[in-house]
Formats: structure tokens, C-alpha cells, sequence
């Protein structure tokens, strides 16, 4: 695996591939890499002729009071995962490589990133869609991956390169769980072993919203509030739960077939996130 920092070093390199007419797969990371990155590589490998992993830690998508400076780095131990699944180039660049000291342009999409997380995270998509619409551009894959974990990440990153005509193909790929079904997450380090316990919960009350729709139940509203309070009645602290309109993430309605339940809450001092897409 080729280990590269700068910039202008890492787009000579892949030309060459380029050139030759090889397909290139990106999977974008912020590192203390888990089951769920490595799962996007074996899919990258599955799609393209070489996979291209990048680890940066984006400062932009953080707010005031955020844990970027204690957000968890493990280097070492994330290049030798990515060595050990055959990735082709790790990109390792840092914030004076991404953005130059005076960077006045920021890619915002407009709505959706105002919604949900982003009513509680202000800011953070507008830093995602721009480190995004830079790294596509450094790298120009002909593929991206991201998990489905973060369905409006998904969303967000999907119209902007509809928007902008970016040629890139995006791939969503499932979530990968922990046996009591809580997602993967860089995130779940901060959770105590009770608390982890405790998180479990947060999936199996979606399904069990999913499961109430798929069998007929169609006021969502109510579907929503008992859902909340089952949340909070476990120690969680829900920020928001909704279910929406897969396509656009609006609330769904009932005439709608594709639906997506989003769901973030607060456990401890961990802010978790979680969703189920299906259709009905």
C-alpha cells in the first residue's frame, strides 16, 4: 500500500491508472477505522481495479464545543487494517494540504442539510459537502462508497453531485452492527460498557416502528411519539425521530412506499445516530 500526503503527489500517481483505464473506488474516512470501513473497502475492491482510502480528520464539519480535538486518531493501527485488506493508496493529508489558510468557498446544500442533524449540528454538513466536493476532485474516482449509517450524509453528498455534475457513481452501502445490533461507529468508544448495553435499545426500537408500518399501522406521528418516549425512558436524550421519504427526506406519507426512520439521540456524552431504510 502507497502511503501519500500531498496533494499534487497523489493525482500523479493515480494518473497513471487513469491513463491505463483502470477504475478507481474511493472510500473517504476521518480513520479509527472499524468493520464498517473495511466493509466499504471489500465492496470498493468488488467495483473498481484499485481503491483509494483516505483518513482526514475534517475540522470544518465540527461545531463550537464538538469533539474535534478528542476525536479518536489510530493511525498506525487503521494503516495496518488498510494493508492488511489490500488497499492500493492510502491518502493521508493534513488541514494545510485540504485548505489553504484564506479558503473562502464552502459547498452548501440548500434544505436538506438545515434538517435533522443539522438543526442540532449547524454548520456541519456545509463542511462535509465541501470536504467531499474537494476530495472528488483531488482524487476523481470513478466510484465513492459511504455507509447508509448516515443516511443524510448520503442524501446531502447524492444531490451535490447531482447538482454540481460531478462524475462520480455513488454507492451506499449497508450498516454494519455489533451482535446487540448497535451500530458501528467511531463514536461508540466514548460509550461505558453499561452504556453500550443501554445503546443497543436505539436499534430495536426502529424496528420495531418498521415492523408496526410493514403490518399496517399508518399514523406515523403517534408511531414517532411512543418511540421517543420508549428512548427516553431508557436513559437516551432524543434529539429527533422521524420518518421520511427516503428519496428527498421529507415526512413521509402514507401514499409514500420508500421510507427511511432517522434517529439521533444523546447517551452519556455520546451523540449517536442510527436509521432503517426500507420499503413497504
Amino acid at each position: 500500500m502507497q502511503i501519500i500526503n500531498n496533494v499534487n503527489e497523489l493525482r500523479e500517481f493515480i494518473k497513471v491508472w487513469r491513463v491505463s483505464g483502470e477504475t478507481i473506488a474511493f472510500v473517504p474516512t476521518m480513520g479509527n477505522l472499524h468493520a464498517g470501513h473495511l466493509q466499504l473497502v471489500t465492496q470498493a475492491k468488488a467495483v473498481a481495479d484499485r481503491v483509494v482510502v483516505s483518513i482526514f480528520v475534517n475540522p470544518t464539519q465540527f461545531g463550537v464545543g464538538e469533539d474535534f480535538e478528542s476525536y479518536p486518531r489510530t493511525e498506525k493501527e487503521d494503516q495496518e487494517k488498510l494493508v492488511s485488506a489490500d488497499v492500493d493508496v492510502l491518502f493521508l493529508p493534513s488541514v494545510d494540504d485540504i485548505y489553504t489558510s484564506d479558503a473562502r468557498t464552502t459547498v452548501t446544500v440548500t434544505d436538506v442539510s438545515d434538517w435533522y442533524c443539522g438543526a442540532y449540528r449547524p454548520g456541519h454538513f456545509a463542511g462535509v459537502a465541501t470536504v467531499v466536493c474537494k476530495l472528488f476532485n483531488i482524487v476523481q474516482p470513478n466510484i465513492a462508497l459511504f455507509g447508509l449509517k448516515d443516511f443524510q450524509q448520503l442524501t446531502i453528498i447524492r444531490i451535490m453531485v447531482r447538482d454540481l455534475n460531478i462524475p462520480v457513481e455513488i454507492m451506499g452501502v449497508d450498516t454494519v452492527r455489533e451482535a446487540n445490533g448497535l451500530a458501528m461507529s467511531s463514536r461508540n468508544t466514548y460509550l461505558t460498557e453499561s452504556e453500550k448495553q443501554v445503546a443497543s435499545e436505539l436499534y430495536r426500537v426502529l424496528c420495531v416502528i418498521r415492523d408496526a408500518i410493514l403490518s399496517g399501522v399508518s399514523s406515523y406521528a403517534e408511531l414517532e411519539e411512543q418511540a421517543l418516549l420508549s428512548l427516553q425512558q431508557v436513559g437516551f436524550k432524543p434529539d429527533y425521530l422521524s420518518v421520511c421519504r427516503s428519496s428527498d427526506l421529507k415526512k413521509a406519507a402514507l401514499e409514500d412506499k420508500d421510507l427511511v426512520l432517522l434517529v439521533a439521540v444523546r447517551l452519556g456524552k455520546t451523540r449517536l445516530i442510527d436509521n432503517i431504510y426500507f420499503s413497504k
